[in-house]
């Protein structure tokens, strides 16, 4: 069955930047952008949709990837956030599995070294990090922690001399199952204070457990983390990460990043929405000549469109280092509602072709609700926007 094209190149807009928001981006990173959108268009959205039914992540990728070289764009290559965002978007209008590769290798695991680890730290693992030779994921969540995380962190850290003995759980830890290192926040029971440390996985009290029967994201590898007695050199602890408030540094960036995951998923939705409205006839004509369709196209494009407006001006902010917790709270609360209505009304135009993943549809729809979800529910991001502006906070 054919798949749709980002490159339809047979109806305006083709890229369906109906602004033309790539036109802000400088030449040379425009050109870049083009570039790694054609590689996924070659390599990515045509094996995307068999992986995700398999439940299996494509590991031949990640050498690909590597050859990319866009590992960590902004703080390593000098580009703007504006293009890491682009960049983002466009890598999850692909696959959102791939997406959340790249952006717990890149933003979360990357982000956690190159914000929080000493100079040291940085020069050992950092080159072998943006190399892809080896990979890394960001362990927050806990079965009985999530939006509550960063008082309620159950997992323990105790020091013994030079060494530290981690106790614990993580849950939804995505790709866990084959990465090098993980990135384990857990309290130190000694100040009460949440440290990072530099986990390998093949350390004895470590292990992973797929988690099954997923509905999103089949093909990351979401797993169950149980630390048992497990001992690290201090070495490995990150020398900046001494308070959950060290932690959300990192967590400010990624929350930014997840609105623009939910701009990458918008637009695939329309994709595929609008080359089905124009192809599939009905009473003898394209669904594209009925106005009602019409409009849910329109919609769908115009909530990507303001989404990505958002996002836009937030990394201008980024760029001139203005942002605010509150600005990524807000953005990505609004982003990923208007996403979630946008993937309804494409699986609508699909009709019962919505429902099965050989349309693509169906595996944009549900990938929608993990990232509705995680980096902050919608209700959590919500009221931190809401503290901001009133000045009253509705939780604790």
């Amino acid at each position: 069955m054919s798949q749709p094209s980002t490159q339809t190149t047979d109806l305006p807009y083709p890229t369906g930047d109906f602004f033309d928001f790539e036109g802000l981006l400088p030449s040379h990173e425009r050109e870049r952008l083009h570039e790694v959108r054609r590689w996924l268009d070659a390599e990515v959205r045509p094996i995307a949709t068999d992986y995700w039914n398999r439940s299996e992540f494509p590991m031949e990728l990640i050498p690909k990837i590597a050859a990319l070289d866009i590992i960590s764009p902004v703080r390593r290559q000098g580009h703007s956030h504006l293009f890491a965002g682009l960049l983002t978007a466009e890598i999850h209008r692909a696959d959102a599995s791939v997406g959340t590769f790249m952006s717990g290798q890149d933003g979360l695991f990357t982000g956690s070294i190159e914000l929080l680890a000493s100079e040291e730290q940085k020069a050992a693992w950092l080159p072998d990090i943006y190399a892809l030779k080896k990979t890394g994921v960001f362990a927050i969540t806990e079965p009985l922690a999530g939006s509550d995380v960063a008082g309620g962190t159950r997992t323990t850290a105790v020091r013994e001399g030079d060494k530290w003995v981690l106790n614990g759980e993580k849950r939804w830890i995505g790709n866990s199952t084959f990465s090098d290192y993980v990135i384990i926040w857990a309290k130190d029971i000694e100040d009460e204070q949440v440290k990072g440390f530099l986990v390998d996985t093949k350390t004895p009290g470590f292990s992973a457990t797929l988690i099954q029967n997923r509905i999103s994201l089949r093909s990351v590898q979401n797993a169950d983390i149980k630390l048992t007695d497990l001992r690290i050199s201090d070495e490995f602890r990150l020398a900046g990460a001494n308070s959950f408030r060290d932690t959300n540094k990192v967590l400010k960036s990624t929350r930014a990043t997840v609105g623009w995951q939910a701009v990458g998923l918008q637009m695939a939705a329309f994709d595929v929405a609008r080359k089905y409205a124009v192809e599939r006839h009905q009473f003898g004509k394209p669904l594209a000549a009925f106005q009602l369709v019409q409009e849910q196209l329109v919609t769908m494009l115009s909530n990507s469109m303001s989404s990505m407006g958002m996002m836009v001006r937030l990394a201008q902010l980024e760029d001139a280092g203005e942002s605010k917790n509150e600005h990524s709270a807000m953005a990505k609360a609004f982003a990923t509602k208007r996403m979630r209505e946008t993937v309804a009304l494409g699986r609508s135009i699909l009709g019962g072709n919505g429902i099965v993943t050989d349309y693509e549809m169906a595996k944009i729809f549900c990938d929608a609700e993990a990232i509705y979800t995680y980096e902050g529910t919608y209700e959590i991001n919500t009221l931190v926007a809401g503290r901001a502006i009133t000045g009253v906070a509705a939780f604790v």
